[in-house]
């Protein structure tokens, strides 16, 4: 057998488990792999601006293609703790990413090494497995059980930690004999299936609610099929949202507290009977479980055992990878359907589909500065149904998924659970990585977006362009709303008179920061935009120029200082602060305006 590192070892396992990018920060302790690394010449590899940043690169890199696995790495100590966040955000919405950490030599353990931390310890509550290696013989199968982990059950992140001296030391490993293990999904029985069907059959207005782990099990198209086999309307989740196009007869709208439609949660208010799909029931898609469950019956399924019932208990339980349950879904149905034994759903889904050209929320206002609404509108007639779009908390967030569109899985980029500040821009990065051909458009509020800006910096360097739409109201805008229910506006404002911006610089002067020459200042482009007359050619501009430079080009829109975007404590008691459509003129942009035409 060929004698080598173990730093070696480890770059070929990656290769041969179809590694082939990688994002993050050289040091002093991870510099054998990166030695190795350079010298296979076989993995790419991104120079992050801060390590959490690569760890939200590897993130956006894993969600952007099916089968992908993001890699971030990183020194000891800081490092590992920097990562941390992209750990959590990982672990939390089941995307697998593998961190990789340097870590003083064995002997320097627990002697107050410098950058010297027990990383192990600390990431374990939020991957699926952390182990700092401790002989240079296991790293090959350390390596290989992680990717298998990963891939295996519910996926998630994992943690592996190589001493200096493990990293340095020569073993004996034969790659060419190296197969990845195969991965382990549990799938659903007929049996199971048929009486999961039974029991819609049974319903009068059933939904089925698809959650991400059909995008993760690349399942979307056999959801669709098993829709329209059914007639059944869907109700995606927020990590869902693409399963079904927006514009589908059956796409039902989304339900929740926050990122919701109208229509969406009245149509789960009307039903009776919800099969949910690969989705995990948090809390700001169900609200209070009494309210959300109340007259209505539910099967689960879902690939982790333990995720049945954990929220509250269905009337029947499925364990199953998504995919494996679709299949049998379909085929039973179509099966049933051929012979005439499914329940006619059209009128429950006409029903559905009147409360989605009639229950609108407001877009179409001309106020200056810009309302939010009209941003999103403006961004409807200009984006196509092939954008992807990258986003992770606050009002912006929750005001896209209530106005905007996606037509396609993993064109939704999001961080569901875990809602990190600063995630947009390198899991942005991360996406472009993966598919160099997507339209890509970001989107933050101004304090997300200030989180980790210098990342632009990667984007220029690496030449990974995409825009980013930036809304800027100079404002934590999400919390002060929250704030309301404290009767206070405190530490909330971002506004500051800027003595570097010009006597006539307007509004924008006492906005704060000048994001234009903080991005100019990274390598980008930037556009300021203050009305929505200016949003068409400012998206024109912006294109011409990510094909001009191949850089990330910034748009940046002054909004009004408070705006307060429709949620509330319960899917039936949602606070809407805005004037509601009345008419498809009120909300030009929205599906009903295509359905009506």
């Amino acid at each position: 057998m060929a004698k080598m590192t173990a730093a070696q070892a480890a770059v070929l396992v990656m290769e041969k488990e179809g590694v082939t990018q990688a994002f993050g920060v050289p040091g002093a302790a991870i510099n054998p792999l990166y030695s190795a690394l350079r010298k296979q010449g076989s993995i790419a590899h991104i120079l992050a601006r801060h390590v959490e940043g690569a760890s939200h690169m590897a993130e956006g890199y894993t969600r952007a293609v099916a089968g992908n696995i993001g890699v971030c790495i990183g020194t000891s100590g800081p490092a590992g703790t920097d990562m941390i966040t992209g750990l959590y955000s990982a672990w939390a919405d089941s995307i697998p990413i593998l961190c990789i950490t340097g870590q003083a030599p064995r002997a320097r353990l627990y002697k107050e090494d410098f950058q010297a931390v027990d990383i192990e310890s600390i990431s374990k509550p939020v991957t699926k497995w952390s182990v700092t290696v401790r002989e240079p013989g296991q790293v090959p199968q350390v390596f290989q059980q992680a990717f298998h982990l990963m891939r295996s059950g519910r996926p998630g992140p994992v943690l592996i930690d190589l001493p200096f001296d493990v990293q340095m030391a020569q073993i004996e490993f034969d790659i060419d004999t190296y197969q990845p293990l195969a991965a382990y999904k549990p799938e659903a029985t007929r049996a199971q299936i048929e009486k999961a069907i039974s029991m819609l059959n049974a319903a009068e207005r059933p939904l089925i609610v698809a959650g991400g782990g059909i995008v993760n099990a690349d399942a979307s198209d056999l959801l669709v099929r098993f829709a329209e086999a059914t007639g059944v309307p869907v109700i995606p989740t927020l990590m869902g949202w693409g399963t079904i196009p927006d514009d589908h007869p059956l796409m039902a709208g989304m339900c929740g507290l926050q990122t919701s439609h109208r229509y969406g949660n009245a149509t789960m208010l009307a039903s009776d009977f919800v099969l949910g799909i690969g989705n995990r029931w948090a809390n700001r898609h169900t609200g209070s479980v009494d309210v959300y469950t109340k007259g209505r019956t539910f099967v689960h399924v879902d690939i982790e055992p333990t995720q049945i019932g954990r929220v509250f208990t269905p009337d029947f339980g499925i364990v199953s990878d998504a995919k494996a349950a679709l299949k049998l879904f379909v085929e039973v149905a179509e099966e049933m359907k051929a012979k005439g034994r499914l329940p006619d759903r059209g009128q429950w889904a006409g029903e559905c589909r009147e409360r989605k050209k009639t229950m609108l929320r407001k877009t179409n206002f001309a106020d200056v500065p810009m309302k939010p609404q009209r941003v999103y509108q403006c961004m409807n007639n200009n984006f196509s149904h092939d954008t992807c779009y990258v986003s992770t908390i606050g009002l912006s967030q929750i005001a896209a998924a209530q106005f905007l569109h996606v037509y396609n899985p993993r064109h939704w980029i999001n961080c569901g659970q875990a809602g990190p500040l600063g995630w947009t821009i390198p899991a942005a990065l991360g996406v472009r990585a993966a598919d160099p051909s997507r339209k890509i458009v970001a989107l933050s509020g101004d304090y997300d977006f200030q989180f980790m800006i210098e990342e632009l910096a990667v984007g220029a360097q690496f030449k990974l362009p995409y825009i980013h739409i930036v809304v800027n109201n100079s404002y934590l805008g999400l919390i002060r709303q929250a704030q309301r229910g404290f009767e206070m506006d405190y530490c909330v404002q971002l506004g500051f008179d800027n003595i570097n911006a010009g006597e006539d610089a307007g509004v924008e002067r006492s906005y704060g920061v000048d994001h234009l020459k903080v991005v100019e200042g990274l390598g980008c482009k930037a556009i300021r935009v203050t009305k929505q007359e200016e949003m068409t050619p400012a998206i024109k501009q912006a294109e011409q120029l990510m094909a001009q430079f191949q850089v990330p080009v910034v748009i940046e829109v002054m909004l009004e200082r408070v705006t307060n975007i429709a949620m509330g404590t319960e899917i039936d008691a949602i606070n809407e602060f805005e004037p509601l459509a009345e008419s498809v003129a009120d909300a030009p942009t929205a599906i009903a305006a295509a359905m009506l035409d």
